[in-house]
């Protein structure tokens, strides 16, 4: 009986990937915005005026430095949740890649592309 739990079943899978697919969505909005900024900065330092006022106060280096970070951790996170769409296709999703069990769906739902139950993840800090 308790055997069919080893997996999320494919009602479940698919409810996970419509909230992927819509995270997904808005991630890689939020990357392009980051990113058209990025090129913006770049273009706008051309300009004489900004350039002095970059040097009166340099706080348009800083955020552009915290943009192009940003940036990274975005593309970071998309590719996660691509590789999540990947399991959800060979019916892996949702299983803790050290125990083995099924990750916590309130777990799931808040972070998607976790591949390790609450259990694991504090196991590894230790």
């Amino acid at each position: 009986m308790g055997e069919d739990k080893t997996r999320y079943s494919d009602s479940e899978l698919a409810e996970f990937k419509e909230l992927i697919e819509q995270k997904l969505a808005d991630a890689r909005e939020d990357l392009k915005q980051l990113k058209q900024s990025l090129s913006y900065a770049d273009n706008s330092t051309n300009d004489t005026a900004s350039t002095f006022k970059m040097m009166e106060d340099g706080s348009e280096t800083m955020s552009r430095e915290e943009t192009a970070q940003l940036a990274s951790r975005q593309e970071k996170f998309i590719s996660h949740l691509e590789n999540a769409l990947r399991r959800i296709e060979n019916k892996t999703y949702g299983i803790c890649r050290a125990t083995g069990k099924l990750i916590n769906k309130e777990r799931l739902k808040l972070v998607p592309h976790a591949t390790l139950s609450i259990e694991a993840k504090l196991n590894q800090g230790r």
